[in-house]
């Protein structure tokens, strides 16, 4: 007796819910993974008594600054760009260039479309950070965020040329390339997915960008950058215009604090340069303008090359 062909195995599909909640778990177990191995380095370079005070944020030690870039690259800076290339790998197996959106296939235009709105949407992100600080927030979380902000000025210390470039390329550049594969890249990808509607989507993606950050006091105006990014992205189908908006926003930071420093500049740049009104509502103007004129070269790009076009 002749037995027919087996049936082959068809492999459903998982689904965007359940892919996302592995992504956090991926997520999760990267940055315990890369906090021990932090945590291992440090200990084995400057002793358990550094590790202890660094891991309670007690800046006093000499090594702290050196300890802090390891915390920070080993047990966040790293884990962020795994994450989502285990995702893509094991997970959903697609082609990763494809499905984290990194291809280059976009109009150029679109990069002096990016840096235009970033600049023009300053005075109402520092607008959105103004209205964000007179929120009354937890006293607990108060001092979480004040713990948090002198670590930050602490790995924002440049004492020459040298460090503002290493700040500029791992605060500027590596931070925006890692965050916006894993937010834009892949999480908005996996909620695009799952609830159909973009739009819904990218405000979902940049609450929870917004929120990973656990700075609550500039939670608004980091959502703002997370929808500005969002559409980027969206609307080009590359995550790179998000990234080099992404950067020129940290690398102005990064660039204004080493100015301050140096008194080259005399604005504090952890004090919001106040615009009047007229200022903010102009910058809104102009911001939302420049949006669809970036929507609208995206637009036209993709009905050219794929016969499509784009919410």
């Amino acid at each position: 007796m002749t037995e027919g062909p087996s049936n082959p195995i068809v492999h459903k599909p998982i689904h965007p819910g359940l892919q996302f909640l592995m992504l956090v778990a991926i997520l999760i177990g990267s940055i315990i993974i890369g906090q021990f191995i932090a945590s291992a380095i440090i200990y084995s370079r400057f002793g358990l008594d550094t590790l202890n005070a660094v891991s309670k944020f007690d800046l006093a030690t000499s090594q702290a600054r050196t300890s802090l870039w390891i915390l920070q690259f080993a047990g966040t800076t790293f884990p962020i760009l795994v994450t989502p290339i285990i995702f893509v790998y094991l997970i959903v197996k697609q082609e990763p260039t494809t499905y984290l959106k990194t291809q280059f296939h976009f109009s150029w235009m679109l990069i002096a479309g990016a840096l235009l709105t970033m600049l023009l949407a300053i005075p109402i992100i520092e607008y959105l950070g103004i209205f964000n600080q007179h929120i009354a927030l937890p006293k607990w979380m108060v001092e979480d965020e004040e713990t948090l902000s002198r670590a930050n000025d602490a790995m924002m210390q440049m004492n020459n040329f040298a460090d503002m470039i290493f700040d500029l390329l791992f605060i500027g550049l590596l931070t925006a390339l890692v965050e916006e594969v894993l937010f834009r890249g892949c999480m908005q990808t996996i909620f695009i997915n799952w609830m159909k509607n973009p739009h819904v989507a990218i405000w979902t993606t940049a609450i929870l960008f917004s929120a990973f950050h656990m700075e609550f006091s500039g939670f608004i105006p980091r959502l703002l950058l997370g929808l500005i990014f969002g559409y980027f992205t969206y609307w080009s189908g590359s995550v790179w215009p998000a990234i080099i908006a992404h950067f020129v926003n940290n690398g102005t930071i990064v660039v204004w604090n080493y100015l301050y420093q140096l008194k080259v500049v005399s604005q504090d740049p952890n004090v919001p340069q106040i615009f009047n009104n007229t200022g903010y509502i102009v910058s809104f103007a102009l911001t939302v303008v420049f949006l669809l004129i970036y929507w609208y070269i995206s637009t036209k790009w993709h009905a050219a090359h794929y016969g499509e076009e784009l919410d």
